[in-house]
This record gives structure tokens, C-alpha cells and sequence, in this order.
């Protein structure tokens, strides 16, 4: 769950600190430093940590908590929890933790609902696209990647282009001569 990362992710004194700073209207991260009482290495590792978790945020008015980032993971919560309890599924089946979470945030309904900016969460998830989508060994022709992709790709704000993209360049489909394969150890 989002909450969970956000609860371990403020564990940390120098992050809440400089959050609270941020909070209180420190736009720069002089003010950060001197309103959170941190030497200037300390508030700039926390201001990147917090930056990389999408909590803080930098505009042309300088720092600012991305209040927009907050609302938009408690609402993927709640219509989690609810497809959960309609669907009456538990989990994705990864057996990880973290892979679950970051399936249940870009993830439902079969559906993609966005790519991950991060690298490493983008490829969880391209790497799950391609395990429920194609069967090791088998061929398929471009017309039928692309139609099994589209599904995915409903309501996404990416094409079935980019994510057949996603999948050839991380090695989990193969190509030639306009037909596509899945390695078994892809």
C-alpha cells in the first residue's frame, strides 16, 4: 500500500523534518535547511529522497508539498480496495511485497493504468505484461501483439506501440520477420 511506503519513507527524522519545513513554506533549500535546523548536505539528500517519492515537488514558485500526489494515492487505494473486494482477488501472485504493490498501483482489471516513471518499477510491470499476456514458444504475428497489447492499453495514457516497444528492448518478446515469441526465461 501506498500508506505503508509513506509511513516508512517519514521513519526518517532528517526527511520529516525537512517535509515540515517544506510544509510551513520554505520554497528553497537554504530556507529548508535553516527553518528544518539541517547542515545543507543533510536537507539535500532528504530534499532528493522526498523529490523521488513524488512529496515534494519544484516549480517555478520554488518547493512545494505535491499535495496532488497525496490525493491521487489515497483515491488508487480506494478503488484498489474496492476492485478487491468485488473481484475477490488478493494479489498478482508474485509472492513479493513490493512487485504486489507497485502491481496494485499501475495495474488493474488486466489493465495498464500508466507506466511508472521509475525505471525499476517500469519494468515490474512490463515484465508482468508479458507473463499474462504471451505463452513461452508461441509465434504471434504483429497484428496479434498489437491487438493483445490494445487490451492493456484501454483508458492508459500509453499506446500499444510503446509498450511492444517496452517488451522487445527489455528482452521479453523476441523478433523477426514480423513475428513475435516470448523466450521461456524471458
Amino acid at each position: 500500500m501506498a500508506t505503508d511506503r509513506l509511513m516508512r519513507m517519514f521513519t526518517d527524522e532528517k526527511k520529516v523534518r525537512v517535509f515540515a519545513a517544506v510544509a510551513l513554506g520554505a520554497d528553497t533549500p537554504a530556507k529548508v535547511g535553516e527553518t528544518a535546523g539541517l547542515s545543507p548536505k543533510d536537507t539535500a539528500a532528504a530534499l532528493r529522497r522526498l523529490q523521488a517519492e513524488d512529496v515534494i515537488s519544484t516549480s517555478d514558485g520554488g518547493l512545494s508539498v505535491a499535495y496532488g500526489h497525496f490525493r491521487e494515492q489515497v483515491r488508487e487505494e480506494r478503488v484498489q480496495e474496492e476492485w478487491v473486494a468485488r473481484e475477490g482477488v488478493e494479489g498478482y501472485g508474485a509472492g513479493d511485497e513490493r512487485i504486489e504493490a507497485v502491481l496494485r498501483t499501475f495495474v488493474r482489471g488486466g489493465r495498464l493504468v500508466r507506466l511508472p516513471a521509475q525505471w525499476q518499477r517500469k519494468v515490474v510491470v512490463i515484465r508482468h505484461i508479458a507473463e499474462r499476456t504471451f505463452e513461452p514458444g508461441i509465434e504471434y504475428p504483429e497484428r496479434a501483439v498489437n491487438e493483445k497489447l490494445q487490451v492493456w492499453c484501454e483508458d492508459a495514457p500509453v499506446d500499444h506501440v510503446t509498450l511492444r516497444r517496452y517488451l522487445v528492448d527489455l528482452g521479453h518478446l523476441r523478433r523477426q520477420f514480423g513475428f513475435y515469441w516470448r523466450a521461456a526465461q524471458a
